[in-house]
């Protein structure tokens, strides 16, 4: 297995760069595991593709505006993305252009330069810890509310707007700490959720927040190879609870987004049980993989060669995955973060 295996042709014109205009009116494309049947349908039919007793696990993390547009005293501009929260109020950044950014380099926020930000540590990694002067008096989560924009992916060729904020966020984000969505869950709007309910199709939550690693593509050869970096979950004993009982009761586990996956099936033990958990995952989910706590999957299209579309495939099959990828081409589905959406089953 190659990491050239993972990949497809995507015209630019595809990759979409603004949300549908209303949350539940994307396409959806269904794909049978068993089978590879492909069948086309719009994001509102999910209902109907469920049965009552079927457990939707989403991830309840909120997006922060993490991205903050600075200078250096010289005038110079540097952007930084804020990654992670440190101890004592200092925060772990990516910055660019990082050359030249020293320990001891003092930053002020373009949109207000009363705003000093040092630099207190370079890591190895060409990561910076940050943290606010403390003359300044105020939190970093003030800095970010009033002063940063949404991190949107690299392949959005247009700069963050207000409406973002907004757009970029689930309707159940509730607990900060991602700078990226998840995005699967985009698609989810108010009366999405009480047809759902109406259909007896019962709702839980687990918290990852998505991290850098969501930018990071698989350059080895190798995708084993791959260094995952690792991000912070919560798996609550509610959560588990819900997902033991609807197990008893013959549903379905289908886990919205790869982010769901991966913290189901990072506290799944070999008998398929999910036990409560916080910490720290790095899974890397590829080809072979033997999964046990998930039953199906709402996702969105993904970029090539990445390992979203790795766990994609493992759970699914890599041709019949390809084979529905390039049907979504032929189709003109809009791929990647505000794209259409998949239903695999």
């Amino acid at each position: 297995m190659k990491t050239q295996d993972f990949d497809y042709s995507l015209p630019p014109q595809l990759i979409a760069q603004h949300p549908c205009r209303e949350r539940d009116q994307c396409r959806l494309l269904f794909l049978s595991r068993k089978t590879g049947e492909v069948r086309d349908y719009e994001f509102k039919d999910l209902v109907g593709l469920l049965s009552p007793g079927d457990r939707l696990v989403f991830n309840d993390t909120k997006v922060i505006p993490a991205r903050l547009f600075c200078r250096k005293e010289s005038g110079g501009k540097v952007e930084l993305l804020l990654t992670e929260p440190e101890s004592g109020g200092s925060w772990r950044a990516l910055v660019r252009p990082g050359r030249g950014l020293r320990t001891g380099t003092r930053l002020r926020v373009e949109s207000a330069p009363d705003i000093a930000i040092d630099i207190v540590a370079v890591h190895d990694d060409g990561t910076r810890t940050i943290k606010l002067d403390k003359g300044n008096n105020i939190a970093f989560s003030d800095v970010l509310k009033n002063h940063g924009v949404m991190a949107l992916p690299h392949y959005i060729k247009r700069p963050a707007d207000a409406d973002d904020r907004e757009t970029y966020q689930t309707i159940f984000a509730m607990t900060d700490g991602a700078i990226a969505s998840p995005t699967a869950g985009l698609h989810f709007s108010v009366g999405i959720m009480e047809a759902l309910s109406a259909r007896g199709v019962e709702t839980s939550h687990i918290t990852l927040h998505v991290g850098v690693g969501t930018f990071k593509p698989v350059t080895a050869e190798d995708p084993s190879d791959h260094v995952m970096h690792d991000e912070r979950y919560e798996l609550t004993k509610e959560t588990v609870n819900e997902i033991s009982q609807t197990r008893k009761q013959g549903g379905r586990i289908i886990a919205v987004g790869t982010t769901a996956v991966r913290v189901l099936e990072h506290c799944a033990g070999e008998d398929g049980a999910v036990r409560p958990s916080q910490g720290r995952t790095n899974l890397l989910i590829l080809p072979g993989y033997k999964f046990k706590a998930v039953d199906g999957m709402i996702t969105n299209f993904h970029v090539p060669k990445s390992t979203l579309l790795m766990l994609v495939s493992a759970f699914a099959g890599r041709d019949r995955v390809l084979d529905a990828y390039n049907h979504a081409v032929r189709e003109k589905y809009r791929f990647f973060s505000y794209g259409d959406a998949m239903l695999i089953l």
